[in-house]
């Protein structure tokens, strides 16, 4: 690559199911250039989220595909490198949404400025960023948890669901996980300090599960979907209160969805048990939360109680194949890109 190249992926197919190295394609482009009140930006870090796999389809959905051709969506982490604005100079870090590339250009008025010295960069993309803020803002305005009930997550060992446990003990809830494999789960008992968690990989999940919430579920955070929804919905409690986030099970999913029709029964329980269960997408809680939840989370991670997993992958070349491996559960904890 030239000084004047910069490289990106771009989406050269839509997948069918689970995507495919074939579905990328890496190119090099000229560095394009800056207009007023622009920067041009040298990409540092780039983060991975299930979210993306979304954006890969030309189903309706809250936000506009990627178009064939067009660079990869993503969170990103730059280093200023040329500015036609006076409130950013070159050698300014900021955080921008550049997507799958080594070079961008951004406006200004869309950059938030990091400190180095304040916290490591990659933070401003989990623990300290979207994944972080979705767990804060969607267990704390939807959740509610309150002292001594009991709150499970899925993706426990993940950048949202770890934050989610963590938050819900430092208000006082008991916290249960739900990760895949004896590695993440000891890490998310002993690192995360979470007061019991279950293998969905477990043959007997569904039974472990129940005996760890012998009062019910008070707050079940979804992640995922799938097996793990099925064995969660049973122990939900009256008034329980279910922020749904995420279905990663069921992202890679096409065609219709096999077994019996569950949902009958599910709505009957909503009725029966006055459950709330809300989608939502952590943007719309930002402008009135972010600046908060910036604050109390850099000062729980000071005080030791909230801690973080990083997950760093080299080179954006392998960037799909990280992907592909995140959407399977491959990683853990926040994967990040360092170019």
């Amino acid at each position: 690559m030239s000084q004047s190249d910069s490289v990106r992926i771009v989406l050269a197919s839509r997948p069918e199911g689970r995507p495919s190295p074939q579905n990328f394609r890496l190119e090099h482009a000229a560095i394009p250039t800056v207009g007023e009140g622009q920067v041009l930006l040298k990409i540092l870090y780039l983060s991975l989220d299930p979210y993306m796999r979304g954006r890969m389809s030309a189903a309706k959905s809250y936000a506009a595909a990627t178009e064939i051709g067009q660079p990869m969506e993503g969170g990103t982490v730059g280093e200023v490198i040329e500015s036609r604005d006076p409130a950013f100079k070159p050698g300014d870090i900021v955080l921008s949404h550049s997507g799958w590339q080594s070079h961008a250009v951004a406006n200004a008025a869309q950059l938030r400025k990091l400190d180095p010295k304040a916290a490591p960069l990659t933070t401003a993309l989990g623990v300290l960023g979207m994944p972080g803020f979705t767990a804060y803002a969607g267990l704390l305005t939807i959740g509610q948890p309150k002292p001594g009930e009991t709150v499970v997550v899925a993706a426990a060992s993940g950048p949202v669901g770890s934050a989610v446990g963590q938050i819900a003990r430092i208000k006082g809830a008991r916290a249960v996980g739900i990760a895949g494999g004896p590695e993440k789960c000891a890490f998310v008992r002993d690192t995360f300090g979470f007061d019991a968690v279950i293998d969905h990989r477990d043959p007997d999940m569904a039974a472990k599960l129940a005996a760890a919430c012998p009062n019910g579920i008070d707050v079940y955070f979804e992640n995922v979907g799938g097996h793990v929804w099925d064995a969660v919905f049973p122990l939900l409690n009256s008034f329980a209160r279910i922020p749904v986030c995420g279905l990663v099970a069921q992202y890679n999913a096409s065609g219709q969805f096999p077994g019996p029709d569950r949902l009958p029964g599910m709505m009957r329980d909503v009725l029966s048990k006055s459950l709330t269960i809300r989608g939502f997408i952590q943007r719309e809680f930002a402008a009135a939360q972010a600046p908060t939840f910036r604050e109390e989370m850099a000062r729980w991670i000071a005080e030791g109680a909230v801690k973080y997993k990083e997950d760093i992958v080299t080179g954006l070349e392998n960037a799909p194949e990280a992907f592909i491996g995140l959407l399977e559960g491959r990683n853990f904890g926040k994967l990040v890109v360092k170019l």
